[in-house]
């Protein structure tokens, strides 16, 4: 069966993180591995992250960092390692499990099913019949990040930011992670933008052709949250920073 390794950044997560659940879903989904990264916490996560390992160290990678590096070096990092483990499918999940970690097979599953896709990313979509549970504010601050994201990008993407994401393991993957990002909180969309570099410079399919938003069922808006309101006027800077390195053209 073809193999997914999610990556999954933690920083200080000790009280939120949900061992026994990752281990039931370990249990559950013998095809996807663990890349647990412990980004400088200065709390008991590391002992936590031990404890999901535990018994498990065939499927369950603990990379422990340390100092702090932020979100978006500790998921590069992590993407790193989950590809050297040489798997099918790599990807990254949120610790606070907004996303439950059951869907991680779920996205394995579809990819399995749509070889022609290469992404595939959640999107947080308040429609009837789903469990789509964000504070008004957040949900109102995210659509004018994501339209300026839509607009960075020139693609018409509705949700760049969800932290579930599986990547197809193609030739050119690990060319999308291989340097470090423009900042901790916009990573997301420089990996689309590199993507796109791609496209353009060795005839690769465009991004739209290769990517697939899936609608997620379920999504609770955990407390604890380490995005702040500054952070907002931060990343449009970084979106800035992105559109001059990877779109000079435009």
């Amino acid at each position: 069966m073809p193999r997914a390794a999610i990556v999954i950044p933690c920083f200080n997560e000790a009280a939120r993180l949900d061992v026994a659940r990752l281990r039931g879903e370990l249990a559950r989904s013998p095809e996807v591995d663990y890349v647990l990264v412990d980004d400088g916490s200065r709390d008991e996560t590391r002992a936590r992250l031990e404890e999901v390992r535990r018994g498990l160290e065939a499927r369950v990678e603990v990379l422990g960092l340390d100092t702090n590096q932020g979100k978006a070096e500790a998921v590069r990092l992590g993407l790193l390692a989950a590809l050297a483990r040489r798997p099918d499918y790599v990807g990254y999940w949120d610790a606070d499990l907004a996303t439950p970690i059951e869907v991680a097979e779920d996205f394995r599953r579809w990819l399995d099913v749509h070889a022609d896709f290469e992404i595939l990313t959640g999107a947080r979509v308040a429609l009837l019949g789903r469990h789509v549970d964000r504070k008004p504010l957040r949900h109102y601050v995210g659509r004018v990040f994501a339209t300026a994201a839509s607009l960075t990008l020139g693609l018409p993407i509705y949700d760049t930011q969800c932290g579930a994401k599986l990547f197809r393991v193609l030739p050119h993957t690990k060319e999308l992670f291989a340097e470090p990002f423009v900042g901790r909180w916009v990573f997301d969309i420089e990996i689309l933008a590199r993507r796109q570099r791609l496209a353009r410079e060795r005839g690769l399919a465009r991004v739209e052709a290769v990517l697939y938003e899936f609608v997620l069922t379920r999504w609770i808006d955990v407390a604890g949250s380490k995005v702040k309101p500054l952070d907002l006027l931060r990343s449009l800077w970084q979106l800035r920073a992105i559109r001059k390195r990877y779109f000079r053209e435009r």
